[in-house]
C-alpha cells in the first residue's frame, strides 16, 4: 500500500489538507506562516492537496495543471526561516495527529514532511 492508499486516497489527504490549514489558521505559534498566505486558503489547499495525492502514489493531476513542483523555487519569495519551518510542522504534526493512525507510516509521512519542512528554508 503506498502513501495515497493509506491516507484515504484523495478524499483523505484533501481531509489531511484542511486540517493542516485550519491549525495553520487558529495556532498563535503559527502567525507568522500564515502572515506569507493569502487571506483565503482555498487555491493554498488545492495546491497542497494536488501536490500530496501525486507525490504519495496518486493522480499527477498537480503536474498537469502547473507543471513540475520545484517546490524550493516556488517558496523563495517567501522569508522561511527555522523559525517558519518549525510553525508549518507543528501544523502538519498536529494535523497528522489528528487525521492518520499511530504507526510506522505516520512516522515515515513525518519524516518526509519534516525534509521538505526543512528543504524550503531560505534564511538562516
Amino acid at each position: 500500500m503506498n502513501a495515497y492508499e493509506f491516507l484515504g486516497q484523495e478524499a483523505g489527504i484533501r481531509r489531511l489538507v484542511e486540517r493542516f490549514y485550519a491549525l495553520m489558521d487558529s495556532l498563535p505559534a503559527a502567525q507568522g506562516i500564515r502572515a506569507m498566505h493569502p487571506g483565503n486558503l482555498d487555491e493554498s489547499v488545492d495546491k497542497l492537496a494536488l501536490f500530496l495525492i501525486e507525490r504519495f502514489g496518486g493522480p499527477p493531476d498537480y503536474s498537469a495543471q502547473r507543471g513540475h513542483p520545484m517546490l524550493r523555487a516556488r517558496h523563495m519569495p517567501f522569508p522561511i526561516d527555522a523559525a517558519a519551518a518549525d510553525a508549518w510542522m507543528l501544523c502538519m504534526r498536529q494535523a497528522m495527529a489528528e487525521q492518520v493512525p499511530a504507526g510506522p507510516e505516520r512516522t515515515e509521512l513525518e519524516a518526509f514532511f519534516q525534509h521538505v519542512a526543512q528543504h524550503m528554508r531560505n534564511r538562516p
